[in-house]
């Protein structure tokens, strides 16, 4: 989407509200796409002092695997976005300020770049998610499994000494 602020370069104070959605669906992360449904973008630019500043968060529902337990979960991943909007940059090293083409600015772009930005490259279904044991593969968030602990191999000979001689009460 594209948003034309001609006008609000004229006008200090003034603002306009952009609110709109779009499809996400076929963006790859790390081969998976989790972006199932429409991303929805919403915010304000504003001319304060001159300055026209973007203001804007994005929401996206997304379908995920749990990295530890490999259990499905949905999430929403929530993106603001705070930019200055400049018709010519001055200083090419400052990654916050977008560049206004003919006197509109690429919502679009800017929010999908943001919410590649801001993904994570670890899922956790939860943060004390336990996982699956290393031996068996059962999920040790719904109760421990049945494998028996391992002996450190340097205190396998006394294990098997108490395996052998069990205890009289």
């Amino acid at each position: 989407m594209r948003l034309n602020v001609r006008e609000l370069l004229r006008v200090p104070g003034a603002s306009q509200p952009f609110d709109f959605t779009m499809d996400l669906s076929g963006l790859d992360f790390y081969g998976s796409r989790p972006l199932t449904g429409p991303v929805r973008a919403a915010g304000t630019v504003r001319n304060m002092a001159g300055a026209l500043l973007l203001e804007g968060e994005a929401a996206a529902p997304m379908e995920l695997a749990c990295d530890r337990c490999l259990r499905p979960f949905s999430q929403v991943l929530r993106v603001p976005l705070t930019a200055l909007l400049a018709e010519e940059l001055e200083d090419e090293e400052n990654g916050e300020i977008l560049l206004l083409e003919n006197g509109e600015v690429d919502l679009a772009e800017a929010f999908t770049t943001a919410l590649i930005l801001n993904m994570d490259s670890k899922h956790l279904c939860s943060e004390d998610c336990k996982g699956l044991c290393a031996r068996c593969g059962a999920n040790l968030n719904e109760g421990p499994c049945r494998c028996k602990p391992e002996v450190d191999p340097r205190l396998a000979a006394l294990a098997q000494l108490l395996d052998s001689n069990p205890s009289e009460d």
